[in-house]
């Protein structure tokens, strides 16, 4: 039995080009979400934020699948939303400034109940120390521009300025925060090789 790959069945929000910005209308979805602050490759909340939010989500898909095999999925990719904590344009380089969501989409399926017994059998099995940090939420972001960007996450810069110019000249302004979707395991993927789209809502 095949799984269902919800990223598949929402391909225009997980599908971008290298070459060429787009513009989605990204309607209201479901995720598990978890903040912070700081630099990611330093602070140490950040990768606690990333395991409980994996050992959550596959926690969650596991008791799914028993429960009814035909809903069986794959997890969804990590994502993440910055912005600055002084809010001030998104800034790449002052990382210490840096403020974050860390989020992974939910299928419908995932209901709070589900998550309450998911999160009380984690913490038996495996605790986090973030675990009780993770939220449910519903949302919902609207118009935004993307691009996938092929290369090391340090290496963003031009890809950033090809979304913002093609923001331009389609007569948009940017709004709220930076968007990012990691389509790439950084643990098996040569930097060189990363996928990740960049996002920004529009108006």
């Amino acid at each position: 039995m095949s799984k269902l790959d919800w990223k598949k069945e929402l391909g225009f929000l997980y599908e971008a080009s290298a070459k060429k910005a787009s513009l989605v209308d990204v309607p209201e979805l479901g995720f598990l979400m978890i903040d912070g602050h700081g630099n990611p490759n330093t602070e140490p909340r950040f990768r606690d934020a990333v395991e409980a939010l994996y050992g959550l989500s596959y926690t969650l898909k596991f008791e799914i699948k028993l429960a009814d095999p035909e809903q069986d999925y794959k997890v969804m990719p990590l994502e993440a939303v910055w912005w600055m904590a002084d809010g001030s344009a998104f800034n790449m380089d002052d990382r210490k400034r840096w403020c974050w969501t860390l989020m992974i989409g939910q299928p419908e399926a995932v209901t709070p109940a589900r998550i309450k017994r998911a999160r009380e059998d984690l913490k038996k099995r495996r605790s986090s120390p973030l675990l009780d940090e993770v939220r449910y939420e519903r949302w919902r972001e609207g118009f935004a521009a993307q691009v996938l960007h092929v290369g090391p996450y340090d290496a963003e810069g031009p890809t950033l300025d090809l979304l913002r110019a093609f923001i331009e000249e389609q007569g948009k302004t940017r709004r709220g925060k930076h968007h990012e979707i990691y389509l790439s395991d950084p643990r098996r993927c040569a930097p060189e090789k990363l996928k990740t789209i960049l996002r920004n809502p529009v108006e």
